[in-house]
């Protein structure tokens, strides 16, 4: 077996070739290529981290809680045995790993040697496999990363280094690190690696010659690039194209201005050591000073590309692909730092934050002492609904990996620990039917509420989803469909005849996702231009009200200045159910996620209804974005229970809060899996948002909640079955209807013959996890994505 690691060093070109790997996976093993999944999902930082050098802390290590020698040494025999557990399973004749960190924080010959001894017992035969661009314009890119992260010092710590031996004069500027005080080899130093001659003798030395690959901006920037990968790791057939999504624009010279003067500060105010800032928060912080405005011009650092202009030469001598990419910008002006614009002053901003610099240490602290005085584990007593329970059960101890195990012992004691003791609604009290309504007359040119949604081959929940949101007050519906086999878009097509609705085909769709692109065109149709309230939902999710009659309008009376809503999901598994039939999904799953789960982030998304006024000029999945700077104090966002929230999510956030959660009135009923015979369709299908991203047994474990009960929004079932009998007893309508539900059936019945998809309904139906376990678990898989 031979091992091609691909190092970046250059992230854009790694994130994309990572992400079509791994969504490729399975298609690879067809071709007795393994692109490793022990070691992270797509990036590989778990190899990364097992074989930094003990004292190099990098940001990943000090955030993931593998600090210290012995936590490291941990993960690495880790790494080690999962790695050969995947590739006797597997049994390869070529396993690609992939990590942009070894590329450009690897600095020290000790961790190559520790990396080629972590990988020697696997196979000699260790290939090493670089993208790579001109110098300068790589550093532009990492500079804008690094500031993120909160690099204090400019782009003159590389200026600084022209005319010196590049590599050992930036090796020996690292600073000492010290992680509570922010202070990284990855973010507080000049970049060594961008000497590519130098780097490349680093690496031959232990592993022999380096294939080094142009940087093209034109595959990296949305184009396919399969092919290049196909070409990169010499596969026997290339592999299907692959849509990509394109990085997002660089930030401004003026936005990087300002957030390397705040990490300035930031960095002083930490070297105090009487504050800890969270990686989130700083990251957050910065991206909140930052402004639109010109690039920072290639052409100014020419001086740093006549430094390297001799050795890249030699360099494209032996890798004459090379030479193009190397091409310099043309000199012009020198850099200086741009001026931050309107008056910016760092200090001023650092005051303002400093509450939020507070209340996180003063968090982290007081979860600091939660750990030190925890009790130690004893005996399960019997649970209550706030009890968490102090041992693993037998099924998750066979299936967990260590960090989940390691995620669960922390749950145990944190404040974080999932519950259902939360609200004032008794779901099973609350079980009268809610009685019929009128559907509204509305003046004319008023559209009045509107649903805006994205479809793909989901007819057979269609009517049901329509008929529930009629009957409890939604007037109106835009729904956009592209890629569509099962009969989907002829249905809504019957839909449309019958004046129920309004279809659009979305089939030639731009940019970065069939759904955003859906919801920039929606802003051009009189029917949300003209609409009340505007909701964008998913088939599978539905407003559940929990007041008054349950209708829309209950729910905006008991919220009468609101402008916009965050519907929290409440997540609902497949309830034992594995096939798929035509009874109603609201009545079929009523198990479901805890009320107090904050943890994962997914479980407490969201989705918004928003009063049309014109406070937003756009509709993104979860809500509306780029608000109007004359509307700043005219939005007023309220949660499902009514409380106000703009503070929290005015400008932006998908997500509710420990401070922000509530759903006594309203909460968005989520069904992401259905049947576990739903999910097997689903997992083939792809999803309308990410449409790089597979959906395997993760997305199983993330979503398939099943630990309590909710029943309350079984009250529609009445008015519901009223107007769904109403539209069925139109003949093509039903006739569509039957169609999707038989082209499911038959799906569903080729999937299981497909030894894929019956391994993983298999593997599915086997995870058996309590609430507390789940959330372990996908935490571990967030920290591996």
């Amino acid at each position: 077996m031979r091992i091609l690691l691909h190092i970046g060093p250059e992230e854009t070109s790694a994130h994309r070739i990572q992400s079509v790997l791994s969504a490729q996976r399975d298609a690879l093993d067809a071709q007795g290529v393994r692109y490793a999944r022990s070691p992270g999902n797509k990036n590989h930082t778990r190899l990364y981290m097992a074989v930094t050098d003990p004292e190099h802390v990098d940001p990943l290590r000090y955030n993931r809680g593998y600090i210290t020698a012995e936590k490291q040494a941990a993960l690495r025999d880790e790494v080690t045995r999962d790695l050969a557990a995947e590739v006797a399973k597997h049994q390869p004749h070529t396993l690609i790993l992939s990590c942009a960190q070894l590329g450009n924080s690897l600095l020290r010959e000790s961790e190559l040697a520790r990396l080629h001894a972590l990988l020697a017992p696997l196979s000699e035969d260790v290939q090493i496999i670089a993208h790579v661009d001109h110098p300068v314009r790589m550093l532009l890119r990492r500079y804008d990363e690094q500031i993120l992260e909160g690099r204090g010092i400019s782009l003159d710590a590389e200026l600084a280094l022209v005319g010196t031996d590049w590599w050992d004069s930036a090796r020996k500027a690292i600073p000492p690190i010290d992680p509570v005080a922010g202070v990284f080899a990855e973010t507080q130093a000049p970049n060594a690696w961008l000497d590519l001659p130098a780097w490349a003798a680093f690496w031959e030395a232990t592993f022999g010659p380096v294939i080094l690959r142009p940087f093209d901006p034109a595959l990296f920037n949305g184009a396919d690039v399969s092919e290049e990968i196909h070409s990169t790791f010499g596969l026997e057939a290339p592999l299907a194209p692959a849509r990509q999504v394109s990085p997002a624009a660089a930030p401004s010279a003026a936005a990087l201005a300002r957030g390397r003067q705040l990490n300035a500060l930031l960095l002083r105010v930490l070297a105090g050591r009487k504050r800890v800032l969270p990686r989130q928060l700083w990251r957050q912080l910065v991206q909140e000073v930052a402004i639109d405005g010109p690039e920072t011009p290639e052409a100014s650092l020419h001086a740093i590309a006549r430094h390297f202009a001799s050795g890249l030469k030699d360099l494209a001598k032996a890798h004459p692909a090379l030479a193009p990419t190397f091409k310099a910008p043309r000199a012009k002006g020198t850099w200086e730092e741009a001026d931050p614009l309107f008056g910016y002053r760092a200090s001023q901003y650092l005051l303002g934050f400093m509450w939020r610099i507070d209340r996180a240490t003063k968090q982290e602290r007081k979860a600091k002492m939660a750990d030190v005085a925890a009790p130690a584990p004893t005996e399960a007593a019997p649970r209550s609904e706030t009890d968490t329970p102090d041992a693993l059960s037998a099924s998750a101890r066979a299936l967990m990996p260590p960090k989940a195990v390691e995620n669960f012992e922390t749950l145990r004691t944190s404040s974080f620990a999932p519950h259902n003791k939360m609200g004032s609604v008794d779901e099973e009290q609350l079980a009268a039917a809610y009685t019929p309504i009128t559907p509204r007359v509305l003046p004319q040119g008023n559209s009045g509420n509107v649903i805006v949604g994205c479809m793909k081959n989901e007819a057979p929940y269609i009517v049901e989803w329509v008929a529930y949101h009629r009957a409890m007050g939604v007037d109106n519906f835009l729904i956009y469909t592209n890629g569509c086999s099962d009969g989907t878009s002829e249905l809504l097509d019957r839909l449309q005849a019958m004046g129920i609705l309004q279809h659009r085909n979305n089939d030639d769709w731009k940019g970065n996702s069939p759904q955003q692109y859906a919801l920039n065109q929606a802003l051009k149709e009189p029917v949300i231009q003209n609409a009340e309230w505007i909701i964008h939902i998913d088939v599978d999710e539905f407003m559940n009200v929990r007041c008054g009659n349950g209708t829309v309008q209950d729910f905006l009376d008991a919220v009468p200045d609101a402008t916009n809503v965050a519907m929290t999901w409440r997540l609902f598994g497949h309830n034992g159910v594995t096939k798929l039939s035509d009874d109603l999904v609201i009545d079929q799953f009523d198990t479901c996620a805890p009320k107090f789960c904050p943890k994962p982030h997914t479980v407490w998304g969201f989705k918004t209804m928003f009063k049309n006024i014109g406070a937003y000029e756009k509709i993104s999945c979860h809500r509306p974005n780029k608000l109007d700077e004359a509307f700043e104090n005219k939005v007023k966002w309220v949660n499902g229970s009514g409380k106000d929230m703009t503070r929290e999510v005015a400008k932006n956030g998908w997500r509710s809060s420990k401070k922000s959660i509530g759903y006594d009135l309203l909460q968005l009923n989520h069904y992401a899996l259905r049947s576990a015979e739903s999910f097997l369709i689903k997992r083939q299908r792809g999803r309308a948002l990410h449409v790089d991203r597979s959906i395997g047994i993760n997305y199983w474990i993330r979503m398939d909640w099943s630990d309590f009960r909710d029943i309350t929004i079984k009250r529609n079932i009445p008015r519901l079955r009223a107007e769904y009998d109403r539209l069925m007893a139109d003949a093509d309508l039903r006739r569509w209807h039957e169609h999707g539900l038989a082209w499911h059936r038959d799906k569903a019945a080729e999937l299981h013959e497909t030894p894929e998809f019956a391994e993983l309904y298999q593997e599915a139906l086997k995870v058996k996890l309590t609430e507390t376990e789940r959330v372990a678990y996908a935490l571990a898989l967030d920290m591996e994505s």
